[in-house]
């Protein structure tokens, strides 16, 4: 099966657990505000491959990841905008016995068969603000899809992970942290949110690339608003780290 990817790499403990293999995917729907990838955007400007070529790749560091714990995420870009290659290789990697992650935005989760949400074990949903109006404005493009496909994960019972992007003045609304800690805690398949803090470290991307970065002069997020917002999720008996 062919595929377009941006690149690949190891990561420890930011896209699921252990030391994952990661496949960044070529292409993206979205336009995030806050994008740390934005040399994913595009399916054209990443490299052809077939599952082959990475289940090969995944073959030199399987040992490795396998004893930290780890395994295999696919991420971006959006894999969902290449879901035959994303299901291919998500089967691959489960029927060698490997830990899998799917990470997502959920905008196009009704490209997601059943099948290709059995062989993973782990979905990292990025549900990047609950209210329509500031999902519209950090992304471009509307929240009902993920919620939908939240929902849709709730009942199969899928294993999740939501992560949410802290951006002072942006996501940090009372509102609309209370409404998305609401959501989570009825869903039942949630393990923990992710509130990732807001940084600025893919400026310098941004300005090899071309491209202004929308949140230039935006501060990451202090202590206060981060443990304000914590509370918030745990007051909804959501985990959050």
């Amino acid at each position: 099966m062919n595929g377009r990817v941006s690149s690949w790499d190891l990561s420890v403990g930011v896209d699921g657990p252990g030391t994952r293999f990661v496949v960044f995917t070529a292409g993206c729907p979205l336009r995030c505000q806050y994008c740390q990838n934005p040399e994913t955007w595009r399916m054209r400007d990443g490299r052809q491959v077939t599952t082959d070529e990475i289940m090969a790749e995944i073959g030199g560091y399987r040992r490795f990841i396998s004893v930290a714990g780890g395994g295999v995420t696919i991420s971006g870009g959006e894999p969902l905008l290449q879901p035959r290659f994303t299901a291919d290789l998500l089967r691959r990697c489960h029927d060698s016995g490997l830990h899998t992650a799917l990470d997502t935005s959920g905008l196009l989760g009704i490209r997601a068969t059943d099948a290709l949400l059995a062989d993973t074990d782990l979905v990292l949903l990025d549900i990047k603000s609950y209210d329509p109006a500031t999902y519209r404005r950090v992304t471009g493009g509307q929240v009902e899809p993920t919620l939908r496909f939240a929902r849709r994960l709730a009942e199969l019972r899928r294993p999740t992970w939501v992560r949410f992007v802290l951006v002072p003045g942006l996501t940090d609304a009372p509102g609309n942290v209370d409404a998305l800690a609401r959501f989570v805690a009825d869903l039942g398949n949630v393990e923990r949110v992710d509130v990732l803090p807001f940084h600025r470290m893919a400026t310098g991307k941004y300005e090899r690339l071309g491209l202004r970065f929308p949140l230039a002069d935006v501060a990451p997020p202090g202590q206060e608003l981060l443990d304000r917002v914590h509370a918030q999720f745990h007051a909804h008996g959501v985990t959050s780290v």
